[in-house]
């Protein structure tokens, strides 16, 4: 009579296999092995043996994919992502390949991810830029802006049938109307085209700029930024604290770079002539009238002046 230490190792090891083959013949019955095998008649017993790991890990992300909990808590082994075979043959002997494919929710985030790489921003909640709005909801928010939404709808269409325009567009209205809110809009839907943008705040960045003076290499590829970018926007111009070297040197150089070149874009509580105004006088050097012509000249033939209408949202929720 056999050792009772021998007949229980027996009888574990028949168990261990008969719980294998159970196993195998569920994965085996799955619908998705099932209509691999029906698409693909010429996959034999073997190549289904030699190759059962792979069968194992297609049928189980399938089935976490049918149950997704969302891209930040994919639980397959390469987020985002789910194994595929196909089936070749090859000096008549079958071969199953797995590979890694996106899932949808990847490719969305993957398009994203490229619109959003489009867009640079400075002192502007990024937030600004990844709304999805559409134009219903633009216009809902506030129905006082809907020319001013329509005149920036009928420039961005034209810029997508058309290529990239050499004017842009003076948005001038009251505080709080939204007007950087549908710069940021028009910027995300350039971008979706493929065109690049940069959006500055210009009070931050002017004082940003004057401590970049002991940063020469930071503030030459800033400026290099700023001209070679396919959409400019100085978001609040007029509400700097102007110097004659901001103003000569750095706006004067990108403004006369993208003249007849590439569009820029403003958003401003003054009408051109006040911002004129603004331009001639610094803190430094006074009232210098012509400078401040000088600048606009290079303003005021390169834009359509949008009135931008409505009630001040400033701290409301998609403003």
């Amino acid at each position: 009579m056999e050792p009772l230490s021998e007949a229980l190792a027996h009888w574990r090891k028949l168990s261990f296999a008969d719980r294998a083959a159970e196993r195998i013949r569920e994965l085996l019955d799955d619908p998705l092995v099932r209509q691999l095998r029906a698409d693909h008649p010429e996959i034999d017993d073997r190549t289904l043996k030699l190759n059962m790991n792979r069968l194992y890990q297609y049928v189980k992300e399938h089935r976490q994919c049918a149950n997704c909990p969302g891209l930040e808590r994919c639980p397959n082994d390469f987020e985002g992502h789910y194994t595929m075979l196909s089936v070749e043959t090859i000096n008549g002997i079958v071969h199953i390949h797995d590979r890694k494919a996106a899932c949808r929710k990847q490719l969305a985030k993957q398009a994203q991810d490229a619109i959003r790489s489009r867009i640079r921003s400075f002192y502007i909640d990024d937030r600004a830029l990844t709304h999805g709005y559409s134009i219903d909801e633009i216009v809902d928010i506030d129905p006082e802006r809907v020319e001013a939404v329509g005149t920036l709808l009928k420039y961005i269409r034209k810029t997508q049938s058309e290529g990239l325009q050499k004017e842009g567009l003076y948005l001038v209205g009251r505080f709080g109307t939204g007007k950087t809110f549908l710069m940021c809009f028009m910027l995300y839907q350039l971008a979706k085209s493929g065109y690049s943008g940069v959006i500055v705040y210009m009070p931050d960045f002017v004082e940003d700029l004057k401590s970049m003076i002991q940063e020469p290499q930071r503030l030459k590829e800033t400026v290099e930024l700023l001209k070679e970018t396919d959409l400019l926007v100085f978001d609040d111009i007029g509400a700097e604290n102007l110097s004659p070297w901001v103003r000569d040197h750095v706006m004067g150089t990108i403004l006369n770079y993208r003249m007849n070149r590439k569009p820029t874009f403003f958003t401003s509580n003054h009408e051109p002539d006040e911002l004129e105004k603004h331009f001639s006088f610094t803190s430094k050097d006074g009232d210098e009238e012509y400078k401040g012509q000088r600048i606009m000249d290079r303003i005021r033939p390169f834009v359509e002046v949008v009135v931008v209408n409505g009630t001040n949202k400033r701290g409301k929720a998609g403003a």
